[in-house]
């Protein structure tokens, strides 16, 4: 199965002047439509995948201009309903509330600032202990450019890093402040210490699209597998005589894991693993080097190959994959790569398989290809669409990942 309009195209050949109302007929509207709808008062609106044009076929361009409106709307959206939370240092998402607070370091890139977000210690223990570890990891770190942001767990679990509340929380945080407080969405970070940096094994491989690169110091990966971590920057910090749970052991493990996973795939896991001898659970802040390594990585929204590997928390999409909500599976892999038209699906666990496209990885006004071992799954050309756009958007807020086109196959 695949999207894309089911009326068969018509060309005109035009001999003489004064008939321009046919030449912008076909899909010429579909962008002026979209704007008298966002005009329209949000609660007042139809659902947008109802309206006829969001299913016209675009143009590169008409894309292009469709998306900007769309993501204006989205941003003063975002704006009237998050400032409150922001100005508060809390969000809440699903009904789980999580307190942050941040400081603004250097002047903005381009117009754009990093985002770091820095998980503290603690864990399993009382409020007050974890109350301290998120005052200590106030101050843990300064980059020289960026927001650095550290969040209090909203629980106070040995796993309060990695529960499934997390995610979605992480994701509503790194939104609003794109939105509100110009934060670059290809330059965001991710870091923790201790129960931290368990959290740091655990999101970064799950939630990889959403980064540019990672910093675990002195934690343990419990069950987490590094296969996600292919297409950004991740560095460890390990004191060697911080042998609690093994942890330095572990870190030297994934440090190997790493360096043949890189091997086997020279483009992707780009790794520093740096195990300090003389120190323990505490590195005297001479893991500090990882924020300016980190501050190196920007995100590619679009990489050419994607290893998806599912944690037991599960997620639908993954950079330009995308599955049901049914097909979601713990520990389920797709690993899928592009190269001019043609896109290649390696292997998948999964029956159905979204793959989402923009001018970006093909050209679109061409014929595409996607191909499962011997077996071609799709070929013809595939349509931009505004309602495969805002879809994208409400997926995610997230304008550096939006896609234009998507083709469903069954493998």
């Amino acid at each position: 199965m695949h999207r894309r309009s089911n009326v068969l195209p018509i060309v005109f050949v035009i001999f003489m002047m004064g008939f321009p109302g046919i030449i912008e007929a076909n899909g010429g509207t579909a962008v002026e439509e979209l704007r008298q709808y966002v005009a329209e008062d949000v609660q007042k609106r139809e659902p947008l995948s109802e309206q006829s044009f969001a299913q016209q076929p675009l143009t590169k361009e008409e894309a292009e201009e469709a998306f900007e409106i769309l993501w204006e709307d989205m941003k003063q959206q975002i704006a009237a309903s998050r400032q409150e939370a922001l100005d508060a240092r809390v969000i809440t998402v699903d009904g789980v509330s999580m307190k942050f607070d941040y400081k603004i370091f250097g002047e903005p890139v381009e117009g754009k600032r990093s985002l770091y977000i820095s998980m503290h210690g603690g864990g399993g223990t009382t409020p007050e202990v974890n109350d301290q570890q998120w005052e200590n990891q106030k101050g843990l770190y300064e980059p020289e450019e960026g927001i650095y942001l550290a969040p209090r767990a909203p629980s106070n679990d040995w796993n309060l890093w990695h529960k499934p509340h997390i995610d979605p929380l992480f994701d509503y945080l790194i939104s609003t402040l794109v939105v509100l407080e110009n934060v670059d969405p290809n330059r965001v970070y991710l870091m923790g210490y201790s129960a931290g940096g368990d959290g740091v094994y655990q999101l970064a491989p799950r939630m990889a699209d959403r980064f540019a690169a990672a910093a675990m110091m002195a934690g343990h990966p419990n069950d987490a597998e590094p296969y996600g971590l292919r297409n950004i920057g991740f560095t460890i910090h390990m004191g060697g005589q911080d042998k609690a749970y093994n942890r330095n052991t572990v870190a030297k493990e994934w440090g190997e894991w790493l360096e043949k996973l890189q091997e086997a795939d020279p483009e992707g896991y780009k790794h520093w693993v740096a195990i300090y001898p003389t120190y323990g659970h505490w590195m005297n802040r001479v893991d500090r080097a990882a924020v300016p390594w980190m501050a190196k990585f920007v995100r590619d929204p679009y990489p050419n190959r994607v290893v998806w590997r599912q944690d037991d928390v599960t997620h639908t999409r993954f950079y330009w994959l995308g599955i049901r909500e049914e097909d979601q599976q713990a520990r389920a892999t797709v690993i899928a790569s592009y190269e001019d038209q043609t896109i290649q699906i390696e292997q998948s666990d999964v029956k159905v398989l979204k793959i989402r496209l923009k001018d970006e990885m093909v050209d679109l006004d061409q014929p595409i290809k996607v191909v499962f071992g011997e077996k071609v799954l799709f070929s013809g050309k595939v349509e931009r669409t505004i309602e495969t756009m805002a879809a994208a958007l409400q997926e995610r807020q997230d304008p550096a990942s939006v896609f234009y086109a998507e083709i469903i196959v069954e493998l």
